[in-house]
């Protein structure tokens, strides 16, 4: 599967490989969650998938589930083979896993009958009997017992019989030098006994002195007698290593007999830890199993987002039947980007062979790829701004997106000029819907919902908001343009309401003398090149409809701005009207009312240009932009222009002069 690791972060899938890991209980589950990665193979997922669910089944049971733990097992298979020679306590550390590998395969056997893809991983284990029962014969309790062997039973009877009469013989000489000794208790000094003689009267002991107190007033000496049994200890101690040594090296030598054997079952078990750990997961998200696909189809009902849990409205989903491309809208904080995560997330959940926090009968599709733009992803680093960043994933999108591809887009448009960032949202989404591929993208812009609209194949949504109280109901509604409730949110937060009002004619009035007028619209068309497309908001109500009907005609195309034929334009333009460029897709203001050559100045984003008249149409007359009295000259003019202005109109100054740039011929008048 094609998988970029920004859209894995993104979609915080580490995350969720995170409180995975937290269920595993030993070090080759967990390596198996480090290695999760989603997969595109529809069989496999099918597969663990309902392995997944029969171990959430077994736990449901309220079974205890006999999982061998690896403890100390990871050094173990780190030196089997190396020449290394195992101690007692790496053989208990084994003994006790084959025990446990025992107890497993017994306990999934007897499952097999109602969890058969779960069981299927004991049928390849070992149980190992020989090596268990050697480990028991010659290991028991952290040691190396006298019945491991001849040699070492008859040097440990030895050893018993030295140490019983050095420690009569050690009795009688404390009893013989009671009165000359500090303590009547014997010590010991480096492993050898000694006697703890006054100073004053070590000259009447014969043997070796060991040490002395701090104090300088007790000497311990080793007896001369003793130390003949010492020596004896220390040589059959001696030859005991040899023996022990001995019996672990072929011990040893067995193990390694049975590596691949114990390493199978290490894997398998791992593979069991991994997957109840998955099992274990599920039953924490409380989530279910799902249906696969491989022709795009998304149908969730009730998916919640697993990283917030219960206090997520629960979300019903849709994609891929009647329409592969989703435009989701609605306000800021709506649950428009959460919505978009969760749907990204649960697919990536589902093709890693994980339950999915929704409601039984959902179903999701198998994706070669998905690809997410989520967040601004600046970078200081790179000196990337937000739109920069934005293109670079888009373009990333572009080099490989297909029918098999997901793809999810938050808040397209944003992040540069609206007018210019709103074409190219929409010539992108013609070339992904162009390609087939399954989209689900954000957005504030009507433009961008009025290309769903328009366009077969494509759907609106929205998230619902309360717009007495001010919050938003993180509801999905599919079918539905959604709105920003910018007004809304404005008059409740305190904003006067002359200015929202204003604020709400400004937005009416463009969208009723443009529908009385309409553009041509290639938005209806996947391969028309993105500089035809017009602004969709544009398009009459009855066209939109058309539009989506099948088996509807297609318009006939319309005057193209600026040709003979367009409407004749009215008679005089004044300063400080707003008039469209309906060819350069713009609008301006006014600035030089017609001259002899038929022609007017606009000023558009800060230019002066010179506009034949039929290039142009009424947008805004100046009455609804600007008071009766309102100085144009802090429209079109410079801070610095309308200071020198100011100067000449009090009086004459000398060497002050106004310039205007080329394209400006006019000055505008008050």
């Amino acid at each position: 599967m094609t998988m970029n690791d920004n859209a894995l972060e993104r979609l915080e899938y580490g995350r969720i490989k995170r409180e995975l890991s937290a269920y595993a209980v030993s070090y080759l589950g967990r390596r198996h969650i480090e290695e999760l990665a989603p997969l595109s193979d529809a069989r496999i997922l099918r597969r663990k998938l309902d392995e997944t669910d029969e171990a959430a089944g077994v736990l449901r049971r309220g079974a205890s589930i006999p999982l061998p733990s690896l403890a100390g097992m990871d050094t173990f298979f780190s030196l089997l083979g190396s020449g290394y020679v195992f101690t007692e306590q790496d053989f208990m550390h084994l003994h006790q896993f084959l025990r446990s590998c025992n107890q497993l395969i017994d306990y999934m056997r007897a499952k097999a009958e109602w969890a058969p893809h779960a069981a299927a991983y004991a049928s390849g284990m070992h149980r190992l009997e020989r090596l268990r029962e050697e480990i028991e014969r010659c290991v028991r309790h952290g040691r190396v017992p006298d019945s491991a062997s001849r040699e070492l039973s008859k040097v440990r009877r030895r050893m018993a019989t030295i140490e019983e009469r050095s420690s009569r013989r050690m009795a009688e000489l404390m009893a013989k030098h009671r009165p000359i000794l500090q303590e009547s208790l014997a010590v010991q000094r480096g492993g050898r006994s000694a006697l703890p003689v006054r100073k004053e009267h070590r000259k009447l002991v014969k043997g070796a002195v060991l040490d002395e107190s701090s104090s300088g007033q007790t000497v311990y000496i080793e007896p001369e007698e003793i130390r003949q049994f010492h020596d004896e200890l220390e040589r059959l101690r001696a030859e005991e290593g040899r023996e022990e040594m001995k019996i672990l090296s072929e011990l040893t030598g067995l193990a390694e007999q049975f590596g691949q054997e114990l390493n199978v079952n290490a894997e398998l078990v791992g593979e069991y830890d991994f997957l109840f750990a998955k099992a274990r997961y599920a039953l924490a998200l409380d989530a279910v199993n799902v249906k696969l696909n491989e022709r795009g189809l998304i149908s969730l009902r009730g998916a919640r987002h697993p990283l917030l849990g219960p206090k997520m409205v629960p979300l019903d989903f849709e994609l891929g039947g009647r329409y592969r491309m989703l435009i989701v809208t609605g306000p800021n904080t709506g649950g428009k980007t959460l919505s978009l995560k969760t749907v990204g997330l649960l697919t990536l959940m589902a093709q890693s062979g994980l339950l999915i926090p929704a409601e039984e009968g959902s179903e999701l599709s198998v994706f070669g790829q998905i690809q997410a733009d989520i967040g601004d992803g600046q970078s200081i680093e790179q000196a990337l701004s937000t739109f920069s960043a934005h293109i670079r994933r888009v373009k990333d999108i572009l080099e490989t997106a297909d029918r098999r591809s997901l793809i999810l887009i938050d808040e397209m448009a944003s992040g540069t000029d609206p007018g210019e960032g709103v074409g190219l949202s929409i010539a992108i989404l013609e070339e992904l819907r162009r390609r087939g591929a399954c989209v689900v993208v954000t957005t504030h812009f009507t433009e961008i919902k009025n290309f769903a609209s328009a366009t077969p194949d494509c759907e609106n949504a929205r998230m619902e908001f309360d717009a007495e109280t001010l919050r938003p109901l993180y509801r999905l509604t599919i079918g539905e343009a959604g709105r920003s409730y910018a007004f809304a949110i404005a008059k409740k937060l305190g904003l006067p309401d002359y200015v929202t009002r204003r604020a709400e004619e400004l937005t009416r009035r463009p969208e009723r003398n443009a529908a009385e007028d309409p553009p041509a619209s290639a938005f209806g068309t996947a391969n028309a090149p993105a500089d035809q497309a017009e602004d969709a908001s544009l398009l009459p109500e009855a066209s939109l409809c058309k539009a989506k009907e099948p088996n509807a005609e297609a318009r006939p195309p319309q005057q193209e701005a600026g040709s003979e034929e367009a409407a004749t334009p009215p008679a005089v333009y004044r300063i400080g009207d707003s008039v469209a460029v309906p060819y350069l897709g713009q609008t301006g203001i006014v600035y030089s009312e017609e001259d002899g050559m038929g022609t007017i100045g606009v000023q558009i984003q800060g230019k002066k240009i010179r506009l034949a008249r039929k290039r142009l149409k009424p947008h805004i007359a100046r009455e609804s932009l600007y008071p009766e009295d309102y100085d144009l000259s802090i429209v079109f003019d410079s801070k610095e222009n309308r200071k020198k202005r100011r100067q000449m109109e009090r009086k004459h100054v000398e060497g002050v002069t106004i310039e205007l740039p080329p394209d400006e011929d006019a000055r505008p008048k008050r």
